[in-house]
């Protein structure tokens, strides 16, 4: 599966969203590919992701239950 640069891009409403960059569809191996996200929330928990059948599977506190939340895979 290819991997993607993305750049963040403003929405209307305050938010930002990862949209493909001019440079989308670096290797993996490139040193560039990484990208640096700012993101501004209330709360962070790092985890591993388990094996769940044929995806992966993370569990969070049944308090953020109904919230939006966002994924950054960091290595």
């Amino acid at each position: 599966m290819a991997e993607e640069k993305y750049r963040n891009q403003s929405h209307p409403d305050g938010g930002e969203e990862a949209t493909p960059g001019p440079d989308a569809g670096l290797s993996a191996t490139d040193p560039s590919s990484r990208v640096k996200f700012e993101i501004f929330g209330e709360e962070m928990i790092e985890k591993r992701v388990k094996a769940s059948g044929n995806s992966g599977r993370v569990y969070l506190p049944p308090d953020w239950v109904g919230h939006k939340v966002k994924i950054i895979r960091i290595d």
